[in-house]
Formats: C-alpha cells, sequence, structure tokens
C-alpha cells in the first residue's frame, strides 16, 4: 500500500515533448500533468503511439522533455547532466524493458550484479545479486547466460537487475509483452510479491489488462494526453 510519505514517488508538471521529423516537429506529448504516491502501483495504458514509453522514458531520466518539469522523490531531473542523472537513475530508479536487455556474454548472476559497480555497493555486488536472484526464484539459473533461459527466466533476471540497487521507484514498459499467458502471470504476481515486500513505487505502461487490473490506478493517455484515470475500487 502506498506509504505516509507526503513527498510525490513521482511528479511530472505540464511535460510537452516533441521530435523532428521530416523538417517539421512531431508532437508526442502535448502537456501531461500528474502525481504518484511513493508506494503506489500506477498502469500506464493506451493504443500504440499514444506517448506511452515516451512518458517512461522522461520519468526514468532516459529522455528530456521539450518542456515542463520531470521531479522524482522531490528531485527535479529536468536539466541535470548526464552524470547527474546516471547517478540517479543507478540509486533510484529501476527499469525493466519489454525485450529485457541482458548482456548476452555474461551469466545471470553477472547481469544483476552490473548496476553496482557503477556505484557505492561494488564490494557487496555477488552477495546483493544473489540475494535478488533469490527473490526472484532463480538461485539455480545464476550461472546461466542469457540464451541458455526462458524468456520469463530472462525477465526475471531482468527484475531482479532493476532492483540491485535498491530503487524506489520501478519503472517498466510492457514487461509482459514478448511473454506467453501463464509466463505473463508468474510475472505479474511477482510484481505484487516484490511491491509488497519491498515497498516500491511501480509505474508500468502495459496493454495487459491483468497488469492493469492490479494497479491502485490506471492513467489512460489517448494522442499524447492523459485523457483518464481510473482508481481502484477496494475489495
Amino acid at each position: 500500500m502506498p506509504s505516509d510519505d507526503h513527498t510525490p514517488a513521482v511528479r511530472a508538471e505540464v511535460i510537452h515533448r516533441s521530435l523532428p521529423l521530416a523538417g517539421e516537429d512531431v508532437r508526442i506529448l502535448n502537456g501531461v500533468s500528474f502525481e504518484v504516491r511513493a508506494g503506489e502501483w500506477i498502469a500506464l495504458t493506451g493504443p500504440s503511439g499514444s506517448g506511452k514509453s515516451t512518458l517512461l522514458g522522461i520519468i526514468a531520466g532516459l529522455d528530456r522533455p521539450t518542456s515542463g518539469r520531470m521531479i522524482i522523490a522531490g528531485t527535479d531531473i529536468t536539466d541535470l547532466g548526464e552524470d547527474e542523472l546516471a547517478l540517479i537513475r543507478n540509486r533510484s530508479i529501476g527499469i525493466v524493458f519489454q525485450s529485457f536487455n541482458l548482456i548476452p556474454a555474461l551469466t545471470a548472476q553477472e547481469n544483476v550484479e552490473a548496476p553496482l559497480y557503477a556505484g557505492p555497493d561494488h564490494r557487496a555486488a555477488r552477495s546483493r545479486a544473489r540475494e535478488m536472484l533469490e527473490l526472484v526464484g532463480l538461485t539455480d539459473r545464476g550461472h546461466h547466460r542469457p540464451h541458455q533461459l526462458s524468456g520469463g527466466q530472462q525477465q526475471r533476471v531482468a527484475i531482479a537487475r532493476a532492483l540491485v540497487t535498491r530503487p524506489a521507484l520501478l519503472v517498466a514498459d510492457e514487461p509482459t509483452g514478448n511473454l506467453d499467458s501463464a509466463t505473463g502471470h508468474q510475472v505479474l504476481e511477482l510484481f505484487a510479491r516484490l511491491r509488497g515486500e519491498l515497498g516500491i513505487t511501480v509505474f508500468v505502461a502495459t496493454h495487459d489488462g491483468d497488469i492493469a487490473g492490479r494497479a491502485d490506478r490506471i492513467l489512460h493517455m489517448t494522442d499524447g494526453l492523459l485523457t483518464s484515470e481510473t482508481r481502484a475500487v477496494p475489495a
């Protein structure tokens, strides 16, 4: 459940994003504003091309708005330099991609360890990575490389890697998009369990109705705008 911390985990202030295409500026986000409380699970839905992935990239510090402000846990990341942004991403934001983005030459253990070598916790990298692999149920797969793992196992490794720095915010872009329904359900259950155990804020862009159904709120995008918000109905 959301915590009592009154500082929003995510605050977007009138976010616009345009990209040049064929000599014109194409508008992708058209003034998006919202707040997310610490500990909330937010599902971002909408048709392909509505701007979901672009918005997630800005939340994660991988992209910048053309105008507006993005504030993560009280820190305005909009105009931070690349080194400062990298530090924020490493310490505060875990990112899970649809395509897993594991390093093929590294084992599962080494993939999970990798983010820690860029921060102050490199001495504890091996033990922390083992802890995260245990958390996602892959202790016995630590020595396997990505091609030796199923899609669901690769996604669990990616989730372990995203959480190994103990971020407060987990951002996921279509995390079940490349998985069959049974495996996608397993990943969904894992998200729910990790959110309960770790108290993290979860912000997921998805077409998966099961993921959206687990969220505290569903934000729906159309043509670069948030057009509706649905709150969870208590059971």
